[in-house]
């Protein structure tokens, strides 16, 4: 019932800049936070970033500066912007959601492809 599309993906150069989507359909208790992992092969799943329906935003480490999570609320729909990006940020990226209590139920996207590469 619930699912969350992603699109954006892609293959950039480094220093370029892509910005994914990801539209929620089928959501009846509200979103409460919304937010991005990627996984690379061999590696665990990562925290990229994450927003409160209120706007608090937290970032990884290595994307503060770069990267930029945001959300329309009246859209269901979340946004990662990123900017300056670099041959480690080449990961399958993950959009997921977290319901508004008490329901706090978990989704995930399909997962999304970034390449950076000359």
């Amino acid at each position: 019932q619930v699912q969350l599309v992603e699109s954006g993906g892609g293959l950039v150069q480094p220093g370029g800049s892509l910005r994914l989507s990801c539209v929620v359909s089928g959501n009846r208790y509200g979103i409460g936070v919304m937010g991005w992992y990627r996984q690379a092969p061999g590696k665990q799943r990562e925290l990229v970033a994450t927003i409160t329906e209120g706007g608090s935003r937290i970032y990884t480490d290595s994307v503060k500066g770069r990267f930029t999570i945001s959300r329309d609320n009246s859209k269901d729909t979340g946004y990662l912007q990123m900017n300056s990006l670099k041959p480690e940020d080449t990961a399958a990226y993950y959009c997921n959601i977290r319901q508004r209590s008490p329901f706090r139920g978990e989704y995930w996207g399909q997962g999304t492809q970034v390449t950076v590469s000359s």
